[in-house]
């Protein structure tokens, strides 16, 4: 299966919260899609619907298939912890995705492109896979040909959200994957327990 690429207000709709970001179309109509979509007459959910609906949540919220959403959780199963937070720091911890928490680029799936397009470099090497996993220390940066990018610019300068785990430097275009994010840093809207219930079946 390949990734989406529909339209993300009517995945938002579904979910019921914009989780792709700000998004005016969501604001104007945020009940479910469909006919009878602003219709609240609606039966009470499963528990295995609503575990799904939270699994799908939390990969269409950070760009993830299911084959590498499931090895994810392999990983934290097999880690020692608390598997739901270990997950979701897994999640955390992609290049892409902190390239997206830097502000480097308003959405995930632009973060993704910059990576791909070799525009970012961890620890003075370029890598073009959105799914490499950071260690604490590393250094990522806008490659040297890239930090004059408009869309960088544009994203850096509307940026204003800070994380305790990470470090930014405006003037050089780089910053640090500090530590790994507790649970309470991470402000997704996401029950990690309903997933680890759903693949624990």
């Amino acid at each position: 299966m390949a990734r989406y690429t529909g339209p993300k207000t009517k995945i938002a709709r579904k979910f019921g919260e914009a989780i792709f970001g700000d998004d005016k179309a969501f604001e104007k109509r945020n009940y479910p899609p469909g006919q009878h979509g602003a219709n609240k007459r609606r039966g009470k959910k499963s528990e295995y619907s609503i575990q799904l609906m939270e699994k799908q949540k939390a990969k269409y919220t950070y760009g993830i298939l299911e084959k590498q959403f499931r090895n994810m959780f392999k990983k934290a199963t097999a880690a020692r912890g608390i598997t739901g937070e270990l997950l979701l720091q897994l999640c955390e911890s992609r290049l892409d995705n902190v390239v997206f928490r830097m502000g480097l680029s308003p959405s995930r799936s632009g973060a993704r492109q910059l990576v791909s397009h070799r525009h970012i470099t961890v620890n003075g090497e370029i890598v073009n896979i959105p799914s490499y996993q950071l260690k604490p220390g590393d250094v990522i940066a806008v490659r040297e040909k890239s930090k004059s990018l408009e869309v960088i610019q544009n994203s850096l300068a509307n940026s204003s959200t800070v994380y305790e785990w990470m470090t930014w430097n405006n003037e050089t275009k780089q910053g640090t994957y500090v530590s790994i994010p507790e649970r309470v840093q991470i402000p997704e809207n996401i029950n990690e327990q309903f997933i680890v219930e759903l693949y624990s079946k």
